[in-house]
């Protein structure tokens, strides 16, 4: 888990590093803070599960088990990344992975591909990632309606890392969060986001009744991300930060792993990282041409 959690980290702090050189197109949205949450919940995942993520992606996509150096090239805009280079930072599928950066616009998505399920038989669940903001779009609701009606085999992961890009929570949100689900007839759970067990714990009960044809359920995290929302867009107190920063669920976890075997996987996951973004790097570009083939 430390090893999932610290790959996720470090890719985007080198993503973070090379984005004001102009390598990267388009926008990005990092994960940081927030890895134990993707690493927790996809450890449950089982073969023929999708996970329908948002534009704050690519902790999901590795946690998942996409190719580290895919996504690097992806980022960069080449032939080898996940989609050639044509997806970007927001815009990507893999396997049983789909992410699309449209607010909101990732659930109803989600509730077809489960209603497609059901409607087979199968054992699958659809992990469905969205943050707190997305709680302020209409469509989310219905698709929750419908969700519910259909008994759906959908698992609502809500990562409420506390602001809606720079709105507080608190401006943006009136009632609770379980609430929301729970006026809906869908069980929901909270947790403060911190220890990696104990969401892989809630998470492993949650799906086992969504397998056992309860319905969808619902799990709030609540998290906080350490970066920006995108690249540079920060207008929160530095000291709300590093009180968060101090409750850091890597570091928690860290704690637990002996000195020797720390260093190892923290050498391990550097060389990684350094090696798919070198790739990548060297990558030959997309070529807008093959667009047309």
């Amino acid at each position: 888990l430390y090893r999932k959690m610290l790959r996720i980290r470090l890719f985007e702090e080198r993503l973070l590093d090379l984005f004001p050189g102009g390598q990267i197109y388009g926008t990005t949205h990092t994960y940081t803070g927030q890895e134990a949450n993707a690493v927790g919940i996809l450890e449950v995942m089982q073969a023929g599960d999708s996970v329908v993520s948002n534009h704050r992606c690519h902790g999901h996509f590795l946690a998942y088990g996409g190719s580290m150096h895919a996504l690097a090239a992806e980022l960069l805009g080449r032939e080898t990344g996940i989609c050639a280079g044509r997806g970007g930072s927001q815009h990507i599928k893999w396997q049983n992975f789909f992410a699309n950066g449209i607010l909101g616009g990732t659930v109803p998505i989600a509730v077809g591909m489960a209603f497609a399920e059901a409607a087979t038989k199968r054992k699958n669940i659809v992990f469905a990632f969205i943050g707190d903001g997305t709680l302020g779009e209409g469509v989310v609701y219905e698709s929750i309606n419908m969700a519910s009606l259909w008994n759906l085999p959908l698992f609502f992961v809500v990562e409420n890392n506390r602001y809606a890009q720079s709105t507080p929570v608190e401006m943006n949100l009136a009632g609770e969060m379980c609430a929301r689900f729970e006026a809906f007839g869908i069980s929901a759970k909270e947790l403060e986001a911190r220890d990696v067990f104990e969401i892989n714990q809630q998470a492993q009960q949650l799906a086992n009744s969504i397998r056992s044809g309860d319905g969808p359920c619902a799990l709030i995290l609540h998290t906080y991300r350490f970066a920006p929302h995108s690249k540079g867009d920060d207008t929160r107190d530095p000291e709300e930060i590093e009180r968060y920063r101090a409750q850091d669920p890597l570091q928690i976890l860290a704690g637990s792993i002996g000195k020797a075997e720390k260093r190892k996987i923290e050498k391990s996951v550097a060389d990684e990282i350094k090696e798919a973004y070198k790739k990548a790097q060297s990558d030959p570009h997309a070529d807008p041409q093959s667009l047309a083939s």
